[in-house]
């Protein structure tokens, strides 16, 4: 399979992923709306899951992929199965060990780090306390799912481990459709959707670790040992434990802050679900997909093939996220509007989650972008040069999060955040040009400046559109807002496609190619 397809299979798998989470938000925001059970749902969640992604996605995964892949190239399975045995002994009982002290110090940890501003309503912070022991556990299942994904990516199956996430939106789907039936208020209906997530991670994990199994690797647990390979795991853990979750962290950040404002969180996470659409379905086909290959071809010493894998990366974040960024800025009220106003969201919910959508969407192409430049470090085995990018990202963003919140409020945060991503990317760009670990080819400047030129030109469209068609129809019925918004949106596209393709900034030959396999 190419490199594109594989993006593509990845890709595809986590559209699915998002669409069900969209379905999920929306089902959410009907049955709740941006109120004070909303507030604590969210704070609760992000907590092991911001645990999950700077630990089990963040700082395991980049470090024990490659070391997994010099593994399966230098020993096979046999040596890979010894490595996956040990590490799996030692991560099992470290998860153990502090999801039981996260568990039981949980109001200490709620009232300083996950949401202070909850301490003044006693409801809201026993019912986050109560939501947040009862999902923490979901983190060790996520770390040791990530495991065995990063097993089957190495492998170079990428499509189970990806698809596999669906069972969250699908776990929280039934538990509210449930719920709304029978009629259970608030407070339960987000206890039931705290229960979802536990029992999606238990079997989440499951599914993988018997796909692992069916590879050949029987992984049994064995006495904890910290051995040479283990040892330098956790070396190169230490720095990818800040580089990895930069995102994460900047997020906990903002969250903090925002429990200052009524509703500032709520609103916040609507529009970063949104905003996580593109950003999964091409950031994390990118992230999941560059980092097995180009440490497998690192390690066989095929630069040339690095230097391939890394253009091509760039030029597939670049044409997508580009455009989807620009039409979040041009169209995000229409788009929050269809997607959330109804039931118990209301016109002004729409405004404050469209003006934080917008600020979220200028940083849409520098998230996907940290996932094309850092596995260039990761692949290396250098650690410690990211982890300092991102410590200077997140000292921008606390700053400006600090400096802007008394004006703009809950948009200061969403802002912030996009510009930490662009001083991240920039930093890293800059370091691997000047190492000459990775130059974009002539072919790919030209590609990327007409993905740009094309984006510009669908921006123009897409404004225009929007004053023509979507305005005159906002105040009418949801079947002609729906046609009106999803018409500019396609036109949009269309226009997009054609500029680009025309253009050059999509190669020709690699469309031609996959035509002729799909119709093989």
């Amino acid at each position: 399979m190419s490199l594109v397809g594989k993006f593509a299979s990845v890709g595809g798998a986590t559209m699915v992923s998002r669409l069900l989470g969209f379905v999920r938000e929306a089902m959410i925001a009907g049955a709740l709306g941006a109120g004070p059970v909303t507030d604590a749902f969210y704070a609760a969640f992000r907590f092991p899951n911001l645990f999950r992604r700077v630990f089990a996605e963040g700082a395991f995964n980049t470090a024990f992929v490659p070391l997994f892949a010099k593994e399966v190239e230098g020993g096979g399975n046999e040596a890979a199965q010894k490595f996956a045995e040990e590490v799996l002994s030692v991560l099992f009982t470290v998860l153990f060990v502090f999801s039981a002290l996260a568990m039981i110090f949980m109001p200490f940890l709620v009232s300083t780090v996950v949401a202070p501003g909850f301490v003044s309503s006693p409801e809201k912070f026993e019912l986050t306390v109560l939501m947040t022991r009862i999902m923490f556990p979901y983190l060790a299942c996520m770390s040791l799912m990530a495991m065995m994904a990063g097993i089957l990516n190495t492998m170079r199956i990428f499509f189970l481990p990806a698809v596999v996430t669906t069972l969250l939106s699908v776990f929280q789907i039934i538990a509210i459709a449930g719920g709304m039936l029978l009629g259970i208020g608030d407070e339960t209906m987000g206890t039931w959707q705290a229960w979802a997530v536990f029992f999606s991670g238990l079997v989440q994990f499951g599914v993988l670790a018997i796909a692992v199994r069916r590879q050949g690797l029987r992984l049994r647990l064995r006495l904890p040992r910290i051995t040479p390979e283990v040892k330098r795991l956790l070396i190169l853990m230490v720095p990818a434990l800040v580089t990895g979750g930069v995102t994460q962290i900047n997020l906990l950040v903002g969250q903090i802050i925002a429990s200052l404002q009524e509703n500032a969180i709520s609103v916040l996470n609507f529009a970063d679900r949104i905003n996580q659409l593109p950003l999964g379905v091409i950031g994390v086909a990118v992230g999941v997909v560059l980092l097995p290959e180009l440490s497998r071809s690192l390690k066989a010493g095929n630069f040339a093939d690095a230097q391939h894998l890394q253009n091509r990366s760039l030029e597939f974040a670049l044409v997508l996220t580009v455009p989807a960024a620009i039409g979040m800025v041009v169209l995000p009220g229409p788009i929050v509007s269809l997607l959330y106003e109804r039931g118990s969201f209301s016109a002004a919910d729409t405004a404050m989650t469209a003006a934080a959508l917008a600020a979220f969407a200028t940083g849409l192409p520098a998230y996907v972008l940290q996932k094309v430049f850092q596995p260039g470090f990761f692949a290396r085995e250098d650690m410690r040069t990211p982890m300092w990018f991102s410590m200077i990202s997140v000292a921008a963003n606390i700053a400006l999060s600090l400096a802007m919140f008394p004006f703009l409020g809950h948009v200061a945060i969403a802002l912030a955040t996009s510009i930490s991503a662009w001083v991240n990317v920039v930093l890293l760009a800059m370091t691997l040009w000047r190492r000459s670990h990775f130059r974009p080819s002539s072919v790919t400047v030209r590609r990327c400046t007409m993905i740009l030129l094309s984006s510009a030109v669908m921006g123009v469209v897409a404004w225009w559109l929007g004053h023509a068609l979507i305005e005159p129809a906002m105040g009418e019925g949801l079947v002609r807002k729906a046609a009106s918004i999803l018409g500019t949106i396609a036109i949009s596209a269309v226009v997009y496609l054609v500029a680009v393709v025309l253009s050059g900034g999509i190669d020709k030959g690699e469309i031609k190619r996959s035509l002729r396999r799909r119709r093989a």
